[in-house]
């Protein structure tokens, strides 16, 4: 027992490097980016810029400070191991606020366009990356938690969404400019997409479900053209009554185009679903074993 204590609190080489790469990115999109130009899309992050508009706090500082009561409050409720990658998080965040706190000096666009782009596509792959080795740098993470205690019927989303949106309000009555909540609100918009597709990957494969009466045909074509293997699901028409195959099968997204035709071409009439799917493990896609 206190052997495998000991190895489920002991972080590998590569989820630290992750973790380091990830903090990096953040702090590059909030100095480089969101903090000359009054950006606050959201969390802890966005509290710093903020308060660095109304009283010169530099973000480092405001990091800290902000996540040490937070993450004393939350300790209690984390596991052993979340304490670790939190810490860490929080202490590497930190740190590279700091080393690159001249950034903020640079001002290399005054596009704001850009500006929100750029500092969005590095914040979402920076917390993406963190996320994938589901890792914390305390923030947004700890104030939902700590909310969930008081209101433990409000989802997850609707905990970020209050937290989020408190904070880009307040962007916009700092500055007294609307159109700067307007844009917080754009970017934390596009960090949430890229963040999600740093977590799902690029591969997406899709899933279908294929209802003819030529089943076999269809799943005979499947395996020999498209090298896929396919399942019969069990089912029955609510109508008529009778027994039906159902084709389950998963294909990479260069796959759709042909499968769909070849149904068509079999059977035109086939009741077809498509579906996205995010990630795929197992044969002929991802193998299980490389699963963080």
């Amino acid at each position: 027992m206190i052997q495998l204590a000991k190895e489920d609190l002991r972080l590998g080489f590569a989820d630290i490097f992750i973790l380091v790469i990830g903090c990096i990115m953040m702090a590059i999109s909030l100095n480089l980016f969101f903090n000359p130009h009054g950006i606050a899309s959201g969390g802890i992050t966005g509290l710093a810029v903020v308060l660095n508009m109304l009283f010169g706090i530099p973000l480092w500082i405001v990091n800290l400070v902000l996540n040490i009561p937070l993450f004393i409050a939350a300790y209690k409720i984390l596991s052993k191991r979340d304490c670790i990658k939190t810490v860490l998080g929080i202490i590497l965040l930190t740190v590279a606020l700091k080393f690159t706190e001249s950034m903020s000096l640079m001002n290399i666009t005054n596009d704001i366009y850009l500006v929100i782009i750029m500092g969005s596509i590095l914040m979402g792959i920076g917390q993406g990356l963190i996320l994938r080795i589901n890792g914390s740098t305390g923030g947004t993470d700890l104030m939902a938690l700590l909310i969930n205690r008081l209101f433990p019927t409000l989802s997850i989303p609707i905990r970020l969404g209050i937290v989020d949106c408190t904070v880009i309000v307040l962007s916009g009555i700092v500055t007294g400019q609307i159109e700067i909540a307007m844009y917080s609100s754009v970017s934390l918009y596009i960090i949430i997409k890229m963040s999600d597709l740093m977590i799902e990957g690029f591969d997406y494969s899709k899933s279908f479900m294929i209802i003819s009466d030529k089943y076999r045909e269809i799943t005979d074509r499947i395996m020999s053209d498209l090298d896929r293997g396919a399942t019969f699901l069990k089912g029955e028409g609510a109508y008529t009554g009778e027994a039906k195959n159902v084709v389950f099968v998963v294909v990479g997204k260069k796959q759709v185009v042909e499968l769909k035709r070849m149904v068509r071409e079999i059977d035109p009439k086939a009741f077809v679903i498509v579906s996205d799917i995010h990630e795929a493990l197992g044969d002929g896609f991802k193998p299980v074993s490389k699963e963080e």
